[in-house]
């Protein structure tokens, strides 16, 4: 049976993977993405896909999202933002898909383990927390997909790689398990997901799960330059610092500014937000992209 799958998010840097994931795994799919009225970015992204249908509607607009979503099996979320957006657009969402018909639903998650971590300790853990309430008690099916961090962020916007001076950063343990996969690949598993009727509440994955020595050992080989960790702290002092920069910040409806990162380090390092119940086999032999495949291409050499 022909699945058709709504996206919301689809012009981001992960909806558009997801997109094309999508395309890639079912060639009969009916595949809308949903817009903002006016923005003009997923018709010029999407204009030559014939298979991909645009569909615009405000969030506010209840029965625009309405409109929308009928006739829809599946909608997949890849909004990304702060309380607006992953909860008050993600809730507005929800509602559209229940009045609709939709018969699942894959919220914005794409994250670490966010439902044993100390409530308070993580902004943005706590926000999916407050939605997954929302979508357990919705009357359609839903799966969160759970990927660690973006394998991405270790050359990027997370400074626990010091490549100039030859660090790796850690706080309290260098042996603590860090669990990441690459966006390529949580989009891969989330299009799988949507064309899959069977998947459960969640589905755990890692493309790679390694410490902070790990890294350090694997930055030595691909470079021949020793490299060391360095410990920077406890994740109590991290966790401190990140309520003093929330406070004075005023930023708080950024998506992922500095006292957001340390926030998801103390999460991390601290091991709540470690993955327990990994399912990488689940839709069957895939080659994930490890950490050391994403340092190599940073680092201009190809993966060993």
């Amino acid at each position: 049976m022909t699945s058709t799958v709504l996206v919301a998010g689809a012009t981001g840097d992960l909806g558009h993977r997801i997109v094309r994931e999508l395309l890639t795994a079912d060639p009969g799919i009916s595949l809308r993405v949903l817009t903002r009225p006016g923005s003009g970015t997923a018709d010029g992204m999407y204009a030559d896909e014939e298979r991909v249908a645009v569909h615009e509607a405000a969030y506010a607009d209840h029965a625009a999202l309405v409109a929308a979503l009928s006739g829809a099996d599946v909608v997949v979320s890849a909004l990304s933002g702060a309380r607006s957006v992953i909860v008050d657009a993600q809730r507005a969402l929800l509602s559209a898909a229940v009045e609709a018909g939709v018969r699942r639903f894959i919220p914005s998650d794409y994250s670490a383990d966010y439902r044993r971590i100390t409530p308070g300790s993580n902004r943005n853990f706590d926000l999916r927390r407050d939605v997954a309430a929302e979508l357990d008690a919705a009357p359609l099916r839903v799966t969160s997909v759970l990927n660690g961090a973006f394998t991405d962020m270790l050359t990027g916007q997370a400074p626990m790689i010091l490549f100039r001076r030859r660090r790796v950063l850690f706080w309290s343990s260098p042996d603590q398990t860090l669990d990441f996969t690459t966006k390529d690949d949580v989009a891969r598993v989330v299009a799988l997901t949507a064309l899959d009727d069977t998947a459960p509440r969640v589905i755990e994955v890692a493309g790679d799960s390694v410490t902070a020595r790990d890294i350090a050992h694997t930055l030595t080989d691909l470079t021949g330059t020793p490299f060391s960790t360095q410990w920077a702290g406890t994740t109590g002092m991290l966790s401190g610092m990140a309520r003093i920069g929330r406070r004075v910040s005023r930023d708080e409806d950024a998506t992922f500014p500095a006292w957001q990162g340390m926030q998801y380090f103390v999460s991390m390092f601290s091991g709540e937000a470690e993955l327990r119940h990994t399912d990488n086999d689940r839709y069957g032999t895939h080659r994930w992209t490890s950490v050391r495949d994403v340092l190599a291409a940073h680092l201009g050499g190809a993966p060993a």
